[in-house]
């Protein structure tokens, strides 16, 4: 594991600008299957933070990843919770976003991305832009987040890589700037052309390792040079080299600032499997993904920008995590920070409540390991343990004046009754459903008639990875069943309008766990027959926490 303060010593005089510009915080985004986890942890390896890749085979049962750390993620081989590894490279420190590829947590997705300030876009080779990534990639389009594509698994059959990259020109209206082209695919696969340096990099079978290790792939040589003949056949070559005279000549060349401006795409090429292209996408990030940059914030009634070089230290929660250490009923909330230098001990206060934190055990994560970090700047994420005190959307200063746009609750799409098989658990129940809703897990809703609790969720996955977490983590065997509700939505307007709603409609009503009123319609038809009828109600389907 990284040395966080070894790492940090080198750079103690810099200021607080001068540290935000070494920070790059990135997200991994994909449809699930592309790769993301292994494109993960082999990342991690070529930035020295770990010394092998863990073991991912066939069939997804005994998968072993650094960034896939709860029970249930190691045995359906699949990420369902966003994780952060924190490590130091090349000068740079990185702070990798692991999100949940599967459409059931896109949630807890959207809201990871709102911590990035550029995100990897991972494609299967063979299946090209898949639904789940166009989503999204429209929440990194909405958030003004540069992204960078990565083509995996080019040593298995493949499209072509000219399809490939009219499919990301028409679907998601980028240009795409290949900084490499790949010789062949599958069982044909030899290798790629870096297009900046006319080099050639030789693809092995058998290599799975970090650059320079004996399993390694072969160096880079020159592509004109006499070497190329004991990787590519005279045809190979010719083919390889019309293909990038057209790729240069027909495509844009790579412009940093429309790369930044979420116009142009760089992409590479690679296995991530097999540690190929893995280096040159880490080299890429490092030199094109932007440091931190100024946030949109409230400061009393006044709009203002925070800059990552200003003095006071502040930052929002983004993710909310319990019992990342079953020993220790612990819960740790992650906090983006935005600009300061923040040191361990430091107080900050809550905007929302007024509260005071003494930060006084700080995490740097590494997947679920930790390291106290003695200092942060803007770009990192740091971890503080705290019993429910901070929230998701959470801002925090030193001041306690600040407040960064909120993160949006959005309504559920499955509405399900949650029972104990114990009765006499009724109130561990009860507290741990508030626990995971205040992570943003799942919403929570009580019925304003009935003692019944209803969970909400995107999809019915993440019904089962509550039942798991709360028999895992709280002993507790639940069921749920059919829920009388079908749509939820926050319902907004004038007090007494509300109050009079509210008494004709007791039997739909409920509240959240922020105790504001939600309407529970038993279908879509019934949320539009109340939206006709009462014209002074605004019902919403989204929730900023206050």
């Amino acid at each position: 594991m990284t040395n966080f303060p070894a790492a940090e010593a080198a750079h103690s005089r810099l200021g607080v600008a001068a540290q935000a510009t070494r920070r790059r915080t990135f997200a991994i985004i994909s449809h699930p299957d592309a790769g993301k986890t292994t494109l993960t942890e082999n990342l991690l390896l070529a930035g020295g933070a770990i010394r092998a890749a863990g073991a991912v085979r066939a069939r997804g049962e005994n998968r072993r990843t650094r960034s896939d750390w709860m029970k249930i993620e190691r045995e359906r081989g699949i990420s369902v919770s966003a994780s952060v590894m924190t490590f130091d490279h090349a000068g740079l420190m990185f702070n990798l976003l692991d999100t949940p590829g599967h459409e059931d947590f896109s949630e807890d997705t959207y809201r990871t991305l709102t911590a990035a300030d550029a995100a990897v876009m991972v494609l299967d080779a063979a299946k090209g832009i898949e639904p789940q990534t166009l989503k999204l990639f429209e929440v990194c389009r909405l958030r003004d987040i540069p992204i960078i594509t990565f083509i995996n698994k080019m040593d298995r059959e493949a499209q072509d890589p000219f399809e490939l990259l009219d499919e990301v020109s028409s679907k998601l209206a980028l240009d795409p700037a290949p900084l490499y082209w790949p010789a062949g695919s599958g069982g044909r696969f030899k290798g790629m052309l870096d297009l900046r340096r006319d080099m050639f990099l030789p693809f092995q079978k058998k290599g799975g390792g970090a650059a320079g290790e004996e399993d390694g792939h072969p160096a880079a040589i020159a592509f004109r040079g006499n070497a190329i003949s004991r990787y590519l056949d005279p045809d190979e070559q010719e083919e390889l080299s019309d293909n990038a005279e057209l790729v240069l000549g027909a495509g844009k060349t790579f412009d940093p600032q429309a790369f930044l401006e979420g116009h142009m795409t760089p992409v590479f090429f690679g296995s991530a499997l097999r540690h190929f292209g893995v280096d040159q996408l880490l080299e890429g990030l490092g030199s094109y993904a932007p440091p931190p940059k100024a946030v949109a914030a409230r400061k009393a009634a006044e709009a203002i920008h925070v800059v990552p070089g200003d003095r006071e230290v502040t930052g929002f929660v983004f993710k909310v995590q319990a019992n990342m250490d079953p020993n220790h009923r612990d819960r740790i909330a992650f906090l983006k920070l935005c600009s300061g230098k923040f040191s361990r001990g430091m107080k900050l206060k809550v905007q929302n409540t007024g509260k005071q934190l003494s930060v006084n055990a700080p995490m740097m994560f590494f997947a679920s390991d930790r390291e106290l970090a003695e200092d942060a700047f803007a770009g990192d994420v740091i971890g503080i343990p705290n019993h429910g005190v901070l929230r998701v959307g959470d801002s925090l200063s030193e001041s306690g004046t600040l407040r960064f746009a909120g993160l949006p609750n959005f309504a559920p799409e499955i509405l399900q009754r949650v029972r104990v098989k114990d009765p006499l658990k009724a109130k561990h129940l009860k507290k741990a459903l508030e626990s995971l809703a205040e992570e943003g897990v799942t919403q929570l809703f009580r019925p304003s008639i009935g003692s019944d609790f209803i969970v909400g969720a995107v999809g019915q996955l993440q019904f089962e990875v509550m039942a798991d977490r709360l028999r895992e983590e709280y002993q507790l065997d639940v069921i749920f069943e059919a829920s009388p509700y079908g749509e939820a939505r926050w319902i907004l307007g004038d007090k007494a309008v509300l109050e009079d709603f509210m008494s004709k409609h007791r039997g739909a009503m409920g509240n959240d766990i922020d105790e504001q009123p939600v309407f529970l319609a038993k279908s879509s038809w019934d949320v539009g027959y109340a939206v006709d009828r009462n014209p002074n109600i605004r019902f919403e389907r989204s929730k900023e926490r206050a």
